[in-house]
């Protein structure tokens, strides 16, 4: 008997590393003899880099800008001539050193790491793109790769989404990523602007207030005008503020789905070998995770292969029906073990671990 444990993140509380390995301890406490392997995984977003360094990539840091231009330490993920560069590890949310800054945060931090994993010699770059706190239309990654950003008066643009207002041309002399394969990971369908576009759906969460809204829109549709606006309406042009329009419209960039691209890239399929039966699992099993989170992308790759899979999570908000059609046989909560919110979060290890005990015992019929 063989499981193949491959969570995403528990967000706020543990890594995709640390809830394998809670979900590993766990099983081992029931059954001693069970072949138990990990592969953390990641659909693009905050975790990215960490799952490809459990995979086996070598972890790479490099110093870059934050959201707000205040300098970070980031990291990117490397083997061989492929990288993987996680926006939010130098434009993320977290990233940001107080309030948050929705007119003004800047991608640039995330040009700042692909031009230093092309300088390493990457030719192949996955660039997931989630959790991010700016919405510029990518222009502060391409200002960081070489690109000028100029008013009618010939003037540099300053940073954030809502100088685009101002922008009049673009000049890419100096943006040289000939030879480089981008490759886009998200889960991501939004256009760059209009009601389903990046200010309007994510800024909120950015920040933004409704008068913040109009005016990052406006300045995404100048943004399109100039850089390409062929390329605005893309499925995914909306990713991570527009990084995603940037990525296609200027760098070439193909977009894919973040889990089906990571787990790709991760060697999932030949750790499915031998495999009984898959864990997968994220903090908040919801409609979310149905739009092609780690947990569904996981269970539809172990459904191909002919492997169960279940899910364990912080919480589950989705009834039978919903998780047999994403392909999970069963959900495991938390919170079926703490009711309280608080603690499932503050003491998510033990209580995983704890949960373990039942997956096995239901799957493997062993006592406790």
């Amino acid at each position: 008997m063989s499981v193949l444990v491959a969570p995403d993140k528990f967000k706020g509380s543990l890594t995709a590393a640390e809830v394998a390995s809670a979900v590993a301890a766990g099983l081992a406490d029931v059954h001693p003899a069970l072949a138990v392997r990990t592969l953390p995984v990641a659909d693009g977003g905050d975790g990215t880099v960490d799952a490809a360094v459990a995979a086996g990539f070598r972890r790479v840091r490099v110093p870059a800008r934050g959201p707000t231009g205040a300098p970070v330490t980031a990291s990117y993920a490397v083997r061989g001539d492929t990288a993987v560069v996680e926006l939010a590890e130098a434009s993320g949310l977290h990233r940001l050193p107080g309030a948050l800054a929705p007119l003004t945060a800047t991608s640039a931090g995330t040009g700042d790491v692909l031009a230093a994993a092309v300088l390493a010699g990457c030719r192949r770059i996955v660039l997931g793109v989630g959790g991010s706190a700016c919405t510029d239309g990518g222009a502060g990654m391409l200002a960081a790769l070489g690109a000028r950003l100029l008013d009618a008066a010939g003037r540099d643009l300053p940073p954030g989404g809502a100088a685009l207002s101002r922008l009049a041309s673009l000049n890419l002399s100096e943006v040289d990523l000939s030879g480089v394969d981008i490759e886009l990971a998200s889960d991501v369908d939004n256009p760059l602007h209009g009601p389903r576009g990046a200010a309007s759906v994510y800024g909120p969460q950015k920040g933004a207030t409704p008068d913040d809204v109009a005016t990052l829109d406006a300045a995404l549709r100048n943004w399109a005008s100039v850089a390409g606006p062929e390329f605005a309406e893309r499925p995914g042009a909306g990713a991570a503020g527009g990084v995603g329009f940037a990525a296609m419209a200027v760098l070439g960039a193909r977009m894919r789905p973040g889990i089906e691209l990571l787990l790709d890239l991760l060697g999932f399929d030949a750790a499915l070998t031998g495999a009984s039966l898959v864990i997968t699992g994220e903090g908040s099993l919801d409609e979310q995770t149905l739009s092609g989170k780690a947990p569904a992308g996981v269970a539809r790759a172990a459904a191909a292969k002919g492997i169960p899979c279940v899910a364990v999570s912080g919480r589950c908000q989705l009834s039978s029906v919903e998780l047999a059609e994403a392909g999970i046989s069963a959900a495991y909560a938390l919170t079926d073990l703490e009711p309280d919110p608080a603690r499932c979060m503050a003491e998510a290890a033990p209580l995983l671990r704890r949960l373990a005990h039942r997956v096995a015992v239901d799957y493997f019929s062993l006592s406790r």
